[in-house]
């Protein structure tokens, strides 16, 4: 999920200016203090050449942006592909093909303008006329996307150049400057291609910094850096995606030195990475991730229909105990699908207390009771509440996660098994079919507070991202409200409201937002902590030429 920030909308709609895209550093418009500065880079010039060697605990599933949903494809994906617009560090949008753009009409006309001198990596120009095709694709009801909304708000797309184009709206639209922060996609490349089984989901052209240069199906993917990129080229030659399902393996790499860099697990960073080598060799970094870990229940599920046995779980599962034991204490409790301390968090709510005797008593009100006496709560049928919690293989936090939670849910008479499955497998065989009880899984927190694609009941779906089934006219309601309103303030209420629909309904049980604990390889210059993480300015990261051990046939 990848959504906008909400108060640049409120700059550009209430003043109808040109879209502005200088880089000059801009204060970051949550009013948040931006996180402690990493270590400066050295002294010195960058030069290209080098190789970072990093892991990934999943496979992409593909690489065509609009096709996929997990973070391990958008990760690769986002070296390979540009859009019209993007973030900066302090998340705030800005041109990236675009080289201007206006808003008109209070917010309902959108003109743009690509920079003229990109290519895709085969030498084709791109143009207008993909960005078009890729309109058309996202609107193609063939086309199995979970992200068609967005485009679905445009009422007309009108090429009016070589490489410009404009986009109208009926209304005022919230997202509509972070619809084209998505993917371009080569229209002569994938036109009259089916999606399901193009070669080039995995033999991809773009016109990012970076090309695929190999794919080895379980074991790596290997990019090197594209010598035309608009931008200019990267300085790092290679880029290696390493696939190891497990943060364990990952770290003996790592100490090894087959890896480069890493998201650290708590444990690691704060008793497995410490001492002057580590500190003489190797880069930390700490920071609240923009992302979420929740229980997630199938609300087709007989045991999860009865909103009151969801809200007994709240009730039964101790969060201080899931952060201590399976962060460390690195994160953060949360009651919604927004990071704390943003301007979007409802502060408003008071979450369940844990109190796993009003829990049992909420449980016997809906009718589950242990008649039998072996310690598991029935139905008036005799049907023991007992389910399966999935989550993927590697996730040392999320399995944790689940023993805390068997154990406390056993408490109060709830038998609970665990599954770890595979990645690639844990999102096709079982979270796009539906096929789960419930599940612990993540989401990234996106940077605009529109959450229709998970929340709203048009997306309850096969292959849509509200696998939980959640259907509440309600939410419905106010979601389609928030995306109507650019008004900061007014989409303050809209989504004030949407947590407490949600924290009502508890079709998520949201346990906590991580810290993210990256590491990376002391070689690597030019690596510094801002709101928007450390990778913003990836393609500028540079190795000194005496610490480089490869470099690409220039």
């Amino acid at each position: 999920m990848r959504l906008a920030h909400a108060a640049f909308f409120v700059l550009v709609f209430g003043l109808s200016l040109l879209g502005g895209c200088d880089s000059a550093p801009r204060e970051d418009a949550k009013g948040q203090t931006a996180p402690a500065a990493a270590p400066a880079a050295a002294a010195g010039q960058p030069v290209a050449g080098g190789r970072i060697v990093m892991a990934t605990i999943g496979e992409p599933s593909n690489l065509i942006p609009p096709l996929a949903s997990d973070t391990a494809s958008h990760e690769v994906a986002d070296l390979l592909y540009v859009s019209p617009l993007r973030y900066d560090k302090d998340i705030t949008l800005e041109c990236f093909a675009a080289e201007r753009f206006e808003v008109l009409e209070d917010g309902r006309l959108l003109k743009f303008w690509l920079r003229p001198d990109i290519r895709w990596t085969d030498g084709a120009e791109l143009t207008a006329a993909d960005v078009e095709f890729t309109y058309k694709l996202m609107l193609d009801p063939k086309t199995p996307t979970a992200y068609a909304e967005d485009y679905k708000a445009v009422t007309s797309f009108t090429v009016t150049g070589k490489y410009s184009f404009e986009v109208r709206y009926a209304e005022p639209f919230a997202r509509a400057l972070v619809t084209w922060a998505g993917s371009i996609l080569p229209k002569h490349v994938l036109a009259g291609q089916d999606l399901m089984t193009t070669k080039y989901a995995r033999e991809p052209v773009g016109a990012g910094p970076y090309v695929l240069a190999a794919w080895e199906p379980g074991r790596s993917l290997t990019l090197n850096a594209n010598p035309d990129y608009f931008e200019g080229r990267p300085y790092i030659d290679q880029v290696v995606y390493r696939i190891i399902p497990d943060t364990s393996t990952m770290f003996l790499e790592l100490k090894a030195g087959n890896l480069d860099m890493m998201g650290l697990t708590p444990q690691q960073y704060l008793y497995q990475t410490t001492g002057p080598a580590w500190e003489a060799d190797w880069q930390k970094f700490k920071y609240l991730s923009f992302g979420y870990t929740y229980l997630g229940y199938n609300l087709r599920s007989p045991f999860f229909t009865d909103v009151r046995v969801r809200r007994a779980l709240a009730q039964a599962v101790n969060k201080e105990s899931i952060i201590k034991g399976a962060l460390l204490g690195l994160g953060m409790p949360t009651i919604g699908p927004y990071k704390p301390g943003t301007w979007v968090y409802n502060t408003a709510i008071t979450d369940y207390p844990y109190d796993p005797a009003a829990a049992k008593a909420l449980l016997a009100e809906a009718g589950w009771q242990d008649r039998n006496g072996d310690g598991v709560i029935e139905d008036a049928a005799g049907r023991p509440f007992s389910f399966t919690v999935l989550t993927n293989q590697g996730n040392e936090a999320r399995i944790k996660a689940a023993t805390i939670i068997q154990s406390e849910l056993a408490a109060i008479g709830i038998k609970v098994e665990i599954r770890t499955v595979e990645w690639a497998s844990f999102i096709k065989e079982f979270v796009d079919k539906g096929n789960f009880d419930a599940m612990i899984l993540g989401w990234t927190i996106t940077q605009d507070p529109d959450n229709f694609s998970v929340w709203h009941s048009s997306s309850a779906v096969p292959g849509g991202l509200n696998f939980v089934g959640y259907k509440n006219p309600e939410v419905d309601a106010l979601l389609e409200r928030g995306r109507r309103t650019v008004d900061q303030a007014e989409r303050k209420v809209v989504y004030d409201a949407f947590q407490e629909r949600l924290h009502q309904d508890q079709p998520y049980l949201f346990l906590f937002a991580p810290y993210s604990l990256p590491i990376l390889t002391a070689r690597i210059q030019n690596v510094a902590v801002a709101p928007a993480g450390i990778s913003y300015n990836f393609t500028k990261w540079w190795i000194p030429r005496d610490k480089q051990a490869f470099r690409l046939e220039q």
